[in-house]
């Protein structure tokens, strides 16, 4: 578990460092609606592809299909249940007329970020180049998250608090990659499948409900960011690949 516990703690620094800067270049000037959709395409092909090429063969080889398939189901439920959860809180705000402070939104973040880092975590029990890939992925994802959080908060909070909060975040990767790592040191096989089902479930509600849905409303659709995803695809896989 020792060695797990430093691969781990080693790919947590990634995806926070990527917080962080993109949490400061939002404070210091937001990005434009086309190149968020760009980098939206771009980071659903690359999580796509982490999925494709690295999570789904590890759970076709771990068996237990009983286990896989209630993983993945539960792991679906706690997805929709904190959608729910953000868009009834969102709904209250805009009802009462007062935004406030968005904490609905930011501990439904939070879990996610808990959740990503898990996925961390268990990529870093699979091995070097699967935490890898899964870290990269991840990163990406992390990065373009904390740059929408500050530039959704910096008109209400300012820039500073507001790359402070949205890099603070990310402190909840290294948590969730910790309870993986521990977690599943002697779990049972099949434990371990029902886990791994659950961060294919959230790989794929990444890039199908919030990537590609958000790049959809940032800008309209043209050739070029549509190819941005299979850019991503193609880029992840042949990484895996070389490093495989």
């Amino acid at each position: 578990m020792g060695s797990h516990l430093a691969r781990a703690g080693l790919l947590v620094l990634f995806p926070i460092a990527a917080a962080v800067l993109g949490s400061l270049a939002a404070a210091r000037r937001p990005p434009g609606p086309k190149f968020t959709s760009g980098v939206q395409h771009f980071a659903a092909g690359v999580v796509f592809a982490a999925a494709a090429v690295e999570v789904v063969p590890q759970l076709q080889a771990s068996g237990h299909l009983p286990a896989a398939v209630v993983g993945f189901c539960v792991g679906v439920a706690i997805l929709l249940g904190l959608q729910a959860a953000e868009r009834r809180t969102e709904k209250a705000a805009e009802i009462s007329g007062r935004a406030g402070f968005p904490t609905g939104m930011l501990v439904a973040i939070a879990v996610d970020l808990v959740i990503d880092g898990v996925l961390v975590g268990i990529g870093a029990t699979l091995g070097a180049n699967q935490g890898m890939i899964l870290t990269v992925a991840l990163t990406l994802e992390i990065g373009f998250l904390a740059l929408a959080v500050t530039s959704e908060l910096r008109e209400s909070l300012g820039m500073l608090k507001a790359a402070a909060i949205a890099s603070s975040l990310s402190l909840a990767v290294p948590i969730g990659a910790l309870i993986a790592v521990v977690g599943l040191a002697h779990a049972p096989a099949w434990l371990f499948t029902a886990v791994l089902a659950a961060g294919i479930a959230a790989l794929m509600f990444l890039v199908a409900e919030e990537l590609i849905t958000e790049a959809h409303e940032e800008a309209p659709d043209t050739p070029i960011l549509t190819a941005m995803f299979f850019a991503g695809f193609i880029i992840l896989y042949v990484l895996d690949r070389l490093g495989g």
